[in-house]
Parts: C-alpha cells; sequence; structure tokens
C-alpha cells in the first residue's frame, strides 16, 4: 500500500492577516482534516511535528520509505505587496515526472473549489528543498497567500472541501478508487477456517498484502463496491466485505 511523507508548514513566524493564528497552526488543522481521508482510502502515512524545520522534515523522510512527499503550505507576497496576490501553487521539481503528474492532478482538483481558478497552476522550481531533495516525487503546495485577507478567509472557511480534494487528488496519483471518510468499525473475520486475504488494491487479482486468519480482528475504515478498507495489525489494504462481520 502507499505510504506518504506528510509535511506540514513549521513557519510558526508567518501570520494570518485575520489574526487565526500562524501559516503552521493552519497548515496542521488542514493537515488534520487530511488524515481520515488517508486513511479510509488505505493510503498509510507518516507526519512531521510543528518542533521540526523543512530541513529536518526532509532529513527525516529520506531515512524511511516513501512513496511520495507533501508538503503543505500558504503564501505572501514580498515585501512592498503584502495583501496583492491571490492563488495556490503546486510547486515540483523539473525532470520529476511523477511530481509534474501529482502537481497537475492536485491543481485540476483545487480549481474546482478556489474562487479564482485561473490562479491555480502547477510550476516547477530548483530552489524549495522540500521538493529538490526527497528521494521520492515531491510537491510542495502554497494554498492561498495569508496576507491576502479573501484568501485567509478562504483558507480557514474551506479546510475540509481542501482536504477532501487533495485526498481526492492523491487516490488519483495512486489510482485507487476514492472513498468518503466513514466512522471506524471493528469487526472479526467470518471464515469457518483458512485465511482471508488483504489485498493491496480492491481488486480480485491484487497482490496479497498479509494473510488474516479466521477470527481474527480488524478495523474498518472505509466500504467501496463489495470491498472495506481494513486495517489489522501495521497491515492496511482491502478485503472483501462478505468475509467480516461488523460489530
Amino acid at each position: 500500500m502507499p505510504i506518504i511523507f506528510l509535511s506540514p508548514s513549521t513557519q510558526e513566524w508567518n501570520s494570518y492577516v485575520t489574526g487565526s493564528g500562524s501559516e503552521e497552526y493552519n497548515m496542521n488543522l488542514l493537515a488534520d482534516a487530511l488524515v481520515p481521508y488517508l486513511v479510509s482510502n488505505a493510503i498509510q502515512y507518516k507526519r512531521n511535528t510543528p518542533d521540526m524545520t523543512a530541513a529536518s522534515s526532509i532529513r527525516l523522510a529520506n531515512q524511511g520509505s516513501y512513496d511520495f512527499y507533501l508538503a503543505l503550505h500558504s503564501n505572501a507576497s514580498g515585501e512592498g505587496h503584502y495583501g496583492e496576490n491571490r492563488g495556490i501553487l503546486a510547486f515540483y521539481y523539473p525532470g520529476s515526472r511523477e511530481g509534474e503528474r501529482a502537481a497537475e492532478i492536485f491543481v485540476r482538483n483545487l480549481k474546482t473549489i478556489y474562487p479564482l481558478p485561473d490562479q491555480v497552476a502547477a510550476r516547477p522550481t530548483t530552489t524549495l528543498g522540500e521538493v529538490r531533495q526527497p528521494h521520492c516525487p515531491s510537491v510542495l503546495l502554497e494554498i492561498g497567500y495569508h496576507d491576502n485577507f479573501a484568501d485567509a478567509r478562504w483558507i480557514e472557511g474551506n479546510r475540509e472541501a481542501i482536504a477532501r480534494q487533495l485526498g481526492r487528488s492523491l487516490t488519483e496519483f495512486f489510482a485507487l478508487p476514492f472513498i468518503e471518510p466513514m466512522e471506524t468499525r471493528y469487526g472479526t473475520v467470518t471464515l469457518s477456517s483458512g485465511s482471508l486475504l488483504l489485498r493491496s488494491r480492491p481488486e480480485r487479482e491484487a497482490g496479497v498484502v498479509t494473510r488474516m486468519p479466521a477470527g481474527a480482528s480488524v478495523s474498518v475504515h472505509g466500504e467501496w463496491q463489495g470491498w472495506y478498507v481494513v486495517h489489522y495489525g501495521v497491515y492496511v489494504g482491502y478485503a472483501a466485505a462478505q468475509y467480516i462481520q461488523l460489530g
């Protein structure tokens, strides 16, 4: 199953013009809203912490094995132009085909909810460490301008909608069906004998993540066309719903 490194901004000194807090604070709220979409779509993640920096986040990510690095930020105009700009930018490293593909997916989905869709764009860059240095495909999203009152208000009032489009974008990138979050339920594998296969996709021929013995306890986080998104110990994947009895 895919696993991403989630890196909300650690820039606690960048204040929102609305007074709602810092870039770090608001991007961590957005990351909080994104997590249920990751869980419901069988996308595993590791997340940085507010006491880290961009550099330490990159180092931590590069110590592991991740399929994608997603950095969440909000933007600000240069000195003398505060409050003048609006828009969303998806930065990727030039030459990274997967980074560019991901950036274009984010742009396409965020255009559907941002009030100025023409101001949502993907851009290559070699200057941002969070797209240049990770060992996996990466995108840094600048989601609106926190020095622009309209953008700051839009971010604050649309966290759930933004998180939903980020989750949808990640499922598109990993070629997975998009599943809305549901309340976690617990169940039991109901085979009379043998084991139930936990698969990497909701398909009968998909790769096997692990085998779950009859009577095994599982948690269910999503449902799609006869399949459950299942957590079983440290394993995450899809299992045929007919063989799991929910409590």
